[in-house]
This record gives structure tokens, sequence and C-alpha cells, in this order.
């Protein structure tokens, strides 16, 4: 393997850029190759494919405004990373740089670009987000997740190819198990997520609906939800006072298992969330993170919503009475439940990691014919 084409991925130091990443490492690795991960401090604290010896930190900013002090900043700060990636790649000498979106991918894709080295990225959103729709003018292909992405700009359509959004083990795993709707006088699952811009909200919201459900649905709730440690007291006081069953806990590292095992699931709408949900098809109600510029999360809902397989609630709507009417409903009606789960597990891709593989080995030029050992054509 020392021997063998090395190929880095670039990727915010968040799970919505991560996952991808580490789900084309481990298929990569399959076909003999080598990878390493470049991103941000963030990063580190990654539990997955990446080891800390296979992870290159390099410095990056997020644009946060546009005062001339702020740009010059951001200016600076991305100036010095991608002289340190172009440091960086000179000594590891990749065949080819896979970008996953956010602000830490810039410095390792523009060396690239400087050192002539193949460039990709790959973005999970319906709408291409900021740092990718940058670089995608300066990579050699561009991978998206979902259809017609890239319709409104032929010069980079004519570049792009769906692929999906690649799925780690532990995704492909959970969608191994069949949905199975509730009895209506059984155990009714609810899980609630919001990553770590979501969850204030739904610690607002979610329990005010819990509250005004009929007691009868009560005795059925076994209620998952992530919580805020600083929103913990107040919302274990309100299911304490219902005496539903709960867990609450500010981050699941089983969330693929959580997920898998639940029969309704109340999230944000990150781009890897419904992108998760689709491959293991599960039903669920989206409130896409409002204020974002390019409305990305109202547009990843929408992927599920067009199919039937999830509600969209905008978070203006999104009042503990409307929420309590959207889980009563659904709880009383499991033959839907299993259609949205159906419909959701329709929109769903397996195979993403290895039509990314695919796009990457043919970008980079490696041949992979012979012996089953990676070598670059170059």
């Amino acid at each position: 393997m020392d021997n063998a084409p090395l190929i880095l991925l670039a990727a915010g130091g968040t799970g919505g850029h991560l996952f991808p990443a580490e789900a084309l490492g481990v298929e990569l690795i399959k076909r003999g190759l080598r990878v390493r991960l470049v991103t941000d401090a963030r990063a580190l604290r990654y539990s997955g494919l990446f080891s800390k010896d296979m992870i290159d930190v390099v410095p990056s900013e997020t644009m946060r405004g546009r005062s001339p002090l702020q740009l010059a900043r951001t200016g600076l700060t991305l100036a010095a990373g991608t002289a340190m990636a172009v440091r960086l790649m000179r000594r590891l000498k990749p065949v080819a740089v896979v970008g996953f979106g956010g602000y830490p991918t810039l410095p390792p894709l523009m060396a690239a670009r400087l050192l002539g080295i193949p460039g990709i990225v790959h973005d999970a959103n319906a709408v291409l987000g900021r740092a990718n729709r940058f670089l995608s003018r300066h990579v050699n292909a561009i991978a998206t997740s979902l259809p017609g992405v890239l319709d409104r700009d032929p010069s980079l359509a004519a570049k792009a190819t769906t692929v999906g959004t690649p799925m780690r083990p532990a995704i492909l795993a959970a969608a191994t198990t069949a949905y199975v709707a509730p009895e209506t006088t059984g155990p009714f699952r609810l899980l609630v997520v919001g990553g770590s811009q979501g969850a204030r909200v739904m610690s607002d919201i979610v329990p005010g609906a819990i509250e005004r459900l009929e007691p009868a649905l009560w005795n059925r709730l076994v209620l998952t939800q992530q919580v805020r440690q600083e929103d913990m007291a107040r919302v274990r006081a309100v299911y304490d006072r219902v005496r539903i069953t709960y867990e609450l806990a500010p981050f699941f590292t089983d969330l693929p298992a959580r997920l898998a095992s639940n029969h309704l699931v109340v999230s944000r709408s990150g781009a890897g969330t419904v992108a998760e949900l689709a491959a293991i098809g599960r039903p669920s109600i989206l409130v896409p993170l409002p204020g974002a510029i390019d409305q990305d999360q109202f547009a990843n809902a929408g992927v599920l919503a067009q199919v039937g397989g999830a509600l969209r609630i905008a978070q203006a709507d999104f009042t503990p009475d409307r929420l309590a009417s959207e889980i009563s409903a659904l709880a009383g009606e499991p033959s839907r439940l299993a259609a949205m789960a159906q419909a959701a597990r329709g929109a769903g891709r397996l195979d993403a990691a290895e039509r990314l593989a695919d796009l990457v080995v043919k970008t980079a030029g490696i041949d992979t014919g012979h012996s089953g050992q990676a070598v670059s054509a170059g």
C-alpha cells in the first residue's frame, strides 16, 4: 500500500462533510488506494475512518461578513492555508484531491489547481454550497448528490456527474433493517434530532407539542431527543410531568441505528440527514434551517417531500400545535407511515460511494485493471 496512489480528501470538520468523505475513503481503500484527510481542527474529534495520523490540518476561514477588515482577514487566512497546502502536496504527491464542501476545502483544492493535480468536488445539497460554487470553475469534475443541480449553468453541467451521497458503513448497515409500521395500540417510537444548529428550536417546540398530545398517545410514546446541555433541565421537566418514556442526550454516537429503529423522525434537513433518511427509508418531519443564503435546507427537504417521504414545515409554521397535530395524525395511520418510508427509500442511493470512486479513479487517470493493484496511469 505504501506505493499505491494517494487521494487527498478535503472536507469541513462537520459530519455533513466528513461522513461522505469517510464513505469514499472506505471504498478507495478497498480498491487498493491510499487516502488522507485535509481539514480543519474540528475534525480531530472525529472518530471514524481517519485516525489522527491520517489527518492534515490546514488553516481556513469561513466568510463571516463583508466588511473590509473581515474580508482581508479571511483572505489572508485562506492564502496562508493555500501556501501550506502547496507544501503538503509537494511532499505527499497525491494523484487527485476530492473536496466535500465547507471553506476548509478551499486551500487544498486551490493548491491542487496551482500544482496541476486533478481536483473533484462533491456537493450533497440540492443547491451548490458557496465554497463548492467558487471551486466548481477550478476543478476537473463536479459530483452532485441530486440531478439537475447545475442545469442553469451549462458550462458547469458539462463536467457534472450525479452520484448520490456516499454513505458511511453504519448507514449501509442500518439500511438493511426493514421499516415496520407501529401498531395502533403499540409503542410509537419518535426520534428528534437537530444537529449543531438546530437542537435549540427542537427544545423550544417539541416539549409543548408532546404536552398537547392525547394521554393515550403519551402511554404509547417512546421519545428519543437530541437536547443541548443548557436546555436539558427544562425539557426533562416537561416530559417528567406528562410521564412519557424518553431518552435525552446532547449527541448520539449510534445515530444510524437509532434512525433505523424509530417510526418517525423530526429533524432539520441538512444534506447528510436527508440522504441518510432516504438511504434507510424512514418517514420524517423536516424543519429547514431558516435564514440560509441559498435556502439549501428548504430545497433538501423538498426532495423527500415531493416524493411523499417527508412533511416539510417551515420554521415559522413549526409550532407546538402544528407539530402535535402532525404527530397525532401519523401515529394513528400506520399505513401512511409505511408509505412514507417506502417513498423515502425510493429516493435513496446506496451505491453512491462506488459511483464517486469510479469518477475519482477516472479523473485521476488511475489504472485498476491488473492484479487489483491501483497504479497511476500518469
